[in-house]
């Protein structure tokens, strides 16, 4: 019998952060949960990460995951965007640490690559692959629980492969409250 793995991938963000649960066993996706954590604009900014921490607690108690997947932050131009996103990343990870989660970090190159097998897919090439790959009827809206998925699924696919594991269990150890 193979052993389920619990995901939660999570598409950072302080406006919307994208949320989607994924259990994987034997190549095979059960999709758990998906959707958003939003906060509102006119809010200040520390009771929006407050907000975040909050919902993704209660996130976290419900379904139990074994790892997080994170997207890392990639940002060209506008640098106070990237420095409230990195921000919410802190507060995301966290939490995933105070609950003993072990947190794994990808690229949107690497997300790409192994949702479509192209790490310069197009969005929409990304979108239509998880729904393929998850067998949802629709392309679960906003885009960030979209992409939050494809992280799930990009973790589990990382997770299985022989070096993926390895650094899983080292990272799990490493974090570990025992």
């Amino acid at each position: 019998m193979t052993k389920s793995m619990r995901i939660i991938g999570i598409d950072p963000g302080y406006a919307i952060v994208g949320y989607g649960v994924l259990d994987y066993a034997g190549n095979k996706f059960g999709v758990v949960d998906y959707g958003a954590v939003t906060t509102p604009a006119g809010m200040p900014f520390t009771q929006r990460l407050d907000r975040i921490y909050d919902e993704l607690e209660v996130l976290l108690k419900q379904y139990r995951p074994e790892y997080m997947a994170l997207e890392k932050l990639f940002f060209t131009t506008n640098q106070k965007t990237a420095i409230d996103v990195a921000q919410a990343r802190g507060v995301i990870q966290l939490c995933a640490v105070k609950y003993g989660v072990g947190v794994a970090e990808y690229t949107p190159l690497q997300v790409k690559s192994s949702v479509v097998g192209y790490g310069k897919a197009e969005k929409k090439q990304v979108q239509a692959m998880t729904k393929t790959l998850l067998n949802l009827d629709s392309v679960p809206k906003p885009d960030d629980t979209a992409d939050a998925l494809a992280i799930a699924i990009c973790h589990a696919h990382s997770a299985y492969s022989g070096m993926g594991m390895a650094k899983l269990i080292a990272q799990a150890q490493a974090q570990s409250k025992w």
